[in-house]
């Protein structure tokens, strides 16, 4: 794919996850028409937002990928990074469609992004950005129609500021319109830390099927210390596993006796770098993929393991925490070394589970507690991490992944919606 509605989307990440996707539906054995479908977004929006920085006007420059919605609104967070591009926004809404399939929730696919750098920007010059966005696109979204959420470099306080500037709009408040917003705002506390917790539910669930015990004294490695590394290891250990290192760009932390997470969180958010944890080896940021650990769990950015380092890789268990952190050919290769992956559109769904969740509250003008909103989420997980493994033992087909599993599944139940509907 070289261009939707005229607008170039050259990316490798896009070419991957139609590559990846393509296979899915070899596998799948479905129609071509389905790959059709699934390989091109329903609608693509270009925006142009200008913001007064620094005493004079900037435009920069937005997107919103309305992928496919047979089963329900369009769900997808929104970016904000210097070098995000239109083709990553469409392979990003096009696991999304797969991921909300996979999950089981009402939602269809979608996905946002804005080419900035937000840590450039003022408190005041960010809000403006946010506003601007949401009076770009405020026709294309609503609760029953497009429903975005955070992503990289986007958090809740950008998601109070798009859910008032719509509901100005509209003249009335509409809580259900984003998720992920703040816990004053009709956000739920789980919503935090729910895409690392579901990462770890996924992991312990996947190591009592293939080892016969769960984390509890296993070696968990994380690489990427945001929200979702960050919460990962925490659940991990909260679980009884052995964390030995921790990386974000400033460098590895890595000590074979264990980390002190909570110090650890302390340190990263504090200073911003995990390198300033007092205690461990210092290594390289990528050496947290290398270390001896049982299981792996990615969690940074795309790309991650690749063909220059996959024969590195040591975990027996990979835990996709980021979205498309390992490539197809890094996959073969591991997949051939006896190397487990639980894919991303299973893996850090915990998120958009949650933002379902949250949603489901908002339209009902109600709330549940921590704990309750925490058990419907992990049994969620846990639910689709046996029938993913499940569908994965039924397939037949040589060198199959967990992955082909996943999205088998996945196509299956939107193939089924766009065929009710009468679109195929």
């Amino acid at each position: 794919m070289n261009s939707v509605l005229g607008m170039p989307t050259q990316s490798i990440f896009l070419q991957d996850t139609l590559k990846t996707l393509m296979r899915a539906v070899e596998v799948g054995g479905f129609d071509k028409i389905v790959y059709d479908y699934l390989s091109r977004p329903m609608r693509v929006i270009a925006v142009s937002i200008p913001v007064r920085v620094n005493g004079s006007i900037t435009i920069f420059e937005g997107y919103r990928v309305q992928h496919n919605n047979a089963l329900g609104p369009f769900k997808g967070g929104i970016r904000f990074h210097p070098e995000v591009t239109l083709g990553d926004d469409i392979a990003l809404a096009t696991l999304m469609t797969l991921k909300n399939s996979l999950a089981g929730i009402p939602y269809g696919g979608g996905k946002g992004a804005v080419r900035v750098n937000p840590k450039t920007l003022k408190a005041k010059e960010l809000e403006e950005l946010a506003r601007g966005y949401v009076r770009a696109l405020y026709s294309a979204l609503g609760p029953d129609v497009d429903i975005p959420a955070p992503d990289v470099g986007t958090n809740p306080q950008i998601m109070a500021w798009m859910v008032d500037e719509y509901s100005k709009i509209a003249g009335k408040n509409i809580p259900a319109v984003f998720t992920a917003k703040p816990i004053e705002l009709w956000g739920n506390p789980v919503r935090e830390y729910a895409t690392g917790y579901g990462v770890i539910v996924a992991a312990e669930t996947f190591m009592k099927e293939l080892f016969g015990s769960g984390l509890s004294g296993a070696r968990v490695s994380i690489h990427g210390f945001g929200n979702t590394g960050q919460w990962a290891a925490y659940w991990a250990s909260k679980m009884g596993a052995k964390v030995v290192a921790v990386a974000d760009t400033s460098g590895t932390v890595y000590d074979p006796n264990g980390i002190d997470v909570n110090k650890a969180m302390e340190v990263k958010n504090k200073t911003g770098k995990v390198i300033d944890y007092p205690g461990g080896q210092k290594l390289k940021p990528d050496d947290a993929l290398y270390v001896n650990a049982d299981v792996l769990v990615p969690a940074a950015i795309e790309n991650t393991i690749n063909a220059s380092n996959v024969s590195r890789v040591k975990a027996k268990l990979i835990v996709e925490g980021a979205n498309g952190p390992t490539t197809p050919e890094a996959e073969e290769y591991l997949t051939q070394h006896g190397v487990t992956i639980v894919p991303d559109i299973l893996a850090n769904a915990g998120g958009v589970i949650m933002s379902y969740l949250e949603w489901v509250e908002n339209l009902q003008w109600m709330t549940w507690s921590e704990d309750e909103t925490r058990d419907r989420l992990g049994k969620i997980m846990e639910n689709n991490s046996r029938k993913v493994m499940n569908k994965y033992s039924e397939l037949k087909v040589k060198n199959a992944t967990v992955r082909d599993a996943a999205l088998v599944l996945a196509i299956e139940r939107v193939e089924k919606a766009m065929k009710l509907r009468g679109w195929i």
